[in-house]
């Protein structure tokens, strides 16, 4: 089994920042790709950004220039730093995992999720 288990959220104001972090533990041999989505109220769960083993970011247009993603490989463990964040920025974040796992499978794994809510 992997989890991942995501912190960092909460409350903030309008202009403000966060920092999330996704740590994975398990039945892991490697992780792969990894990727913050989220899910505002009523909407669509939407990608956010990705990090390959390599390093190699993308993101998307709503949270380019404000939103890191970052990984320490060796920690097993992804970041999300969101500066000036804004109230449409609310939503629920998911940690999302490429993995290749002991039994040298490759499965995909998701957070259980972790509340951002920006007020205006």
């Amino acid at each position: 089994q992997v989890q991942l288990v995501e912190s960092g959220g909460g409350l903030v104001q309008a202009g403000g920042s966060l920092r999330l972090s996704c740590a994975a533990s398990g039945s892991i041999f490697r992780l792969n790709t990894m990727c913050w989505y989220r899910q505002a109220p009523g909407k669509q769960r939407e990608l956010v950004a990705t990090i390959t083993l390599a390093g190699t970011t993308n993101y998307s247009d709503s949270v380019k220039g404000r939103f890191t993603i970052s990984r320490e490989v060796a920690k097993r463990t992804v970041y999300l730093q969101m500066n000036s964040l804004k109230p449409e920025d609310t939503a629920d974040y998911y940690c999302h995992a490429d993995v290749q796992t002991l039994n040298l499978g490759f499965q995909t794994y998701w957070g259980q999720g972790t509340q951002v809510t920006v007020s205006s």
